[in-house]
Parts: C-alpha cells; structure tokens; sequence
C-alpha cells in the first residue's frame, strides 16, 4: 500500500471504500477484530492474574516471590511481548506477508497459554511466558498492518475504523480478567490460565474460517528476503537462543534484573530500526521526512506508556493494599480493577469513532492528539495525591473508578491514533516494521513501568505519583510547542 494514493483507484480499492458493512467499515475488518479481541481476553486474562501468581505465597496458590521482583518481571514479560513485534513484523515484511504471520502467531499464544495453565511452578511460568511473549509479538505488529490494508491512505474512515478494531481489543480486554479473576478466586490460579488458553483457541477458530476474505495486500511480501539468505538467517536465530540460555545458566540475567536488560534490548532495537530506515536507499525523501516525523511522537509514546502499564504492576498493588473492593459485603477479586478501563473503552471508542468521523479534515492533527493524550496521562498520576498515604481499604473504589476514566480518555487520544499514524507514515518497503516501531515504543514504556514499580514505596507515595505525573504533563506540553515543526516533517499526513 502506498502512502500517496495514485490518482485513478485501481476497482478493488473502490470497492473498498463503498463496503460499508461492519459498522460503517469493510467487513473484512470483523475477521481481524474477532482474532484480535480473544487474543486480548487471553492476554488480560492471563496478565490479570500474573502478578498475583508471582507474588502470592505458595499456600494461596503462587510462588511466593518478592513483590518488587514480580512486578519488574512483569513489566520485563510486558516490554518482551511488544519488543517480539520486531521479530514478527521483519518475518512478515521479508518471508510471510502479515497475514500468514498472524494465523501462525495466534497457534503460539494457544500453546503459551496451555503451558500456564498444565505445567507447574517457574517451569510453567519461563516456558508459558516466553511463547506468549513471541506470539502476542508477531501478532500485534502483523493484526494492525492487515487493518491497514483494509484501506486506501486517502480514506477518511481510517482513523474511526481503527478505533472500532480498538473496540474489539478492549471487549476481549473487558471479559479476560473477569472472568480469569473468577476461576482464580473459586478454584486456583491455573483454572484461570486455563480459560485464557481456550479463549485463544476460540479466537484461532474464528479467524481460521475469515482469513481467506481478507485482500490479497495482506499476504503480500513487500521486500522478500533472497532464498540463498535463509540458511544465516536460522544460523543467527539459533545462535541468539544459545546466547539468552547461556546468559540466563550463567546468571547474567536473573529476574531481578530483567526489566533493565529488556529496556536496554528495546533502545538498541528501537536505534537500530530508526538507522536501518533512515538510510536505506529504497524509500523516497518524503518518506524519509515522515519517519524523522514519527521520532517526536515515539518518544511522547515512551512516555505515555511508562505511565499506563502500571495498571499491571503499581495500580495492582494499590489495588490490593489500598483499594476498598468491599461490595454489599463481597470483595471483588483484584483482577476485576484491570476491566474497568476496557469497560470506558468500550463505551467511549464509539464516541471518539463518531467525533473524529464527524470532523474528518478538522479534526486535531496526530500530534496534537498524542500531546493531549500524554498530558492527560499525566493528570491521572496527580488524581492519586489525594489517596497517598492511606491505610488499608482506604481509597474507595470510586477513586480508581474515576481514575481509570482519565487513563482511558488519555489511551484513546493516543494508543488508536498511533496504530494509524504508523501505517500512515510508513515507508513502501517498511509497511509491518513501522507498525513493529510503534509497538517498541510501548515496549520501551512498559519495561519502564516495571522498573519504575520498584521505586514505588507505599509508605511514600506523594513523590512518587507527583513526580510522574508532572513528567508527563511536561511532555505534553512540548510536543504542543512543536506542533508545526513536526507536521512539517510528515509531509502532508496529518
């Protein structure tokens, strides 16, 4: 797909645009948002027990692991999955196409997830964790390109549609933990785990059925890698794994210490894609000006996401420690805290899908979008100030209610909107590994959150929250000043 539309559009892309079907949207797009929502009800659903399962001790069914330790891990498991996207936007970019990528990513998550739930102790957790890391990795990249090809660049529905596939990620992010924080509760941490394996398999299901709707664009290899190459490729692949395994033996790399290794892996990929762009020889000037123009906005996503995914590490904690989940006299597992912002998404997607379809070419540019998302972000850290320093039970939960409504109006001024401005800014040949970009810099923002859970001390809560939350409103409000320079640089994308 180019980025610049060719003046006459070739039957099928005009078909495209007059397929209004789902929702408004090419009914192609319900193939990838069913995929999409049962693999996020997996993800959260496993993720709104992880930390519990680390932390918990092992007479209440967890393996009795420091709390500080458990969150770094998973914010390191959390900044591993979106670091994994390069790994499946670069096999779809150069030897599968997205689609493929994204039918064989789902069956790893499956196996990942029935890993979890059959094999005990760390044993379950290393090899769980590390399929589901690979193929939520390939799959997220992958699922947004497909989206993408969905529409022309031109298409004034592209932005509403992805906040509608945003829709979908966040039902199946919505039922997850509720229904895995049940099965918990009544009968063990791998009941739960057990559930986010079928709910993958349902999902595989589903799309098996779909995928040969979807346009031949999304099998397509955009810059196929030469056939003579494949056999260094898999020699570096197997050479990579023996290195991880023997740092790992060796105790290079221990859990204590995983989250920093992560953030250090994420800012070398991240460099080495930005140069590996930037120079190559195959992409035009303009499109060279956009990726520059996509820089400010990575770094504002680092930002924002360092902050948002404490809601699996910090909030979880809070949650546990200070939160009165004291309903009518039953307590609401802690899980259930992780559907409340998929619960504002769902209701609030379809207001941002309606608002920016309403304003079309008026409505704010990509980075005044992404200034106000993080600055809000921000304003969510400062609403905690009021509840630091309180004792057990002592935020109502009304509180993190209201709280999480600011963490959701924030996400959908930024999360949808970098999903679309990736493929939008995108070079020919960099389709899928602009998209793996973005995801690095979720990847960045959440191995900090991990790390950054381990300053958090509950006894002291003031300078933590407050020191966040201004650090984000700052970024906010340089990216507002710089508005001009940086759509100069995207050189007509807005």
């Amino acid at each position: 797909m180019r980025n610049v539309p060719p003046v006459d559009l070739p039957s099928s892309d005009a078909a495209a645009e007059r397929d209004t079907r789902f929702f408004g949207q090419p009914f192609a797009l319900a193939h990838v948002f069913g995929v999409e929502m049962w693999e996020r009800f997996s993800f959260y659903g496993m993720q709104g027990i992880l930390l519990l399962y680390l932390y918990f001790s092992v007479a209440d069914g967890g393996l009795g692991i420091d709390k500080t330790v458990a969150a770094s891990i998973v914010g390191a498991y959390g900044g591993a999955v979106y670091l994994s996207t390069v790994l499946g936007a670069w096999v779809a970019d150069r030897i599968l196409g997205a689609e493929r990528v994204l039918f064989f990513s789902a069956i790893v998550i499956m196996a990942g997830h029935i890993a979890l739930a059959l094999l005990p102790g760390f044993a379950g957790v290393t090899v769980g964790l590390i399929l589901v890391a690979f193929g939520s990795g390939g799959l997220k990249a992958t699922a947004t390109s497909v989206v993408g090809t969905l529409y022309t660049a031109d298409d004034a529905r592209r932005d509403a549609g992805f906040s509608l596939f945003y829709l979908g990620i966040n039902l199946g992010a919505f039922a997850g933990p509720i229904l895995t924080g049940l099965l918990q509760s009544a009968l063990g941490f791998h009941w739960g785990f057990g559930l986010a394996a079928l709910g993958m398999a349902l999902g595989l299901t589903q799309y098996s059925f779909g995928r040969r709707s979807l346009p031949a664009e999304s099998r397509h290899v955009p810059n196929p890698l030469p056939r003579g190459r494949y056999p260094l490729v898999a020699g570096i692949g197997v050479a990579a794994v023996v290195v991880v395994v023997a740092l790992v033996l060796t105790g290079v790399v221990r859990a204590d210490n995983l989250a920093l290794i992560v953030i250090g892996a994420v800012i070398l990929a991240a460099i080495a894609y930005f140069a590996v762009i930037l120079l190559s020889r195959q992409i035009t000037a303009t499109e060279r000006s956009r990726v520059w123009g996509f820089l400010p906005l990575f770094v504002t996503s680092v930002v924002f996401w360092s902050l948002y995914q404490q809601q699996f590490t910090v909030v979880t904690l809070y949650s546990a420690e200070r939160l009165n989940r004291n309903l009518f006299g039953w307590e609401m597992p802690i899980p259930w805290v992780q559907s409340i912002n998929p619960v504002f998404i769902i209701l609030l997607a379809g207001v941002f899908t309606a608002i920016w379809s309403k304003l079309g070419s008026r409505q704010p540019s990509t980075p005044v979008k992404f200034a106000v998302g993080v600055a809000v972000m921000g304003v969510a850290f400062l609403l905690f100030l009021p509840f630091a320093g309180g004792g057990e039970n002592s935020t109502p939960l009304l509180a993190i209610v209201g709280i999480l409504l600011v963490f959701t109006v924030a996400e959908l001024m930024l999360s949808p909107v970098g999903l679309s401005a990736a493929t939008k800014l995108a070079p020919e040949r960099f389709q899928t590994q602009m998209v793996a970009l973005f995801f690095l810099s979720v990847s960045l923002g959440t191995a900090i959150s991990g790390q950054l859970a381990t300053l958090y001390d509950p006894t002291n809560e003031v300078p933590y929250f407050a020191t966040l939350g201004l650090i984000s409103i700052v970024m906010g409000v340089l990216l507002l000043v710089c508005v001009k320079p940086v759509l100069a640089l995207m050189k007509g994308v807005r």
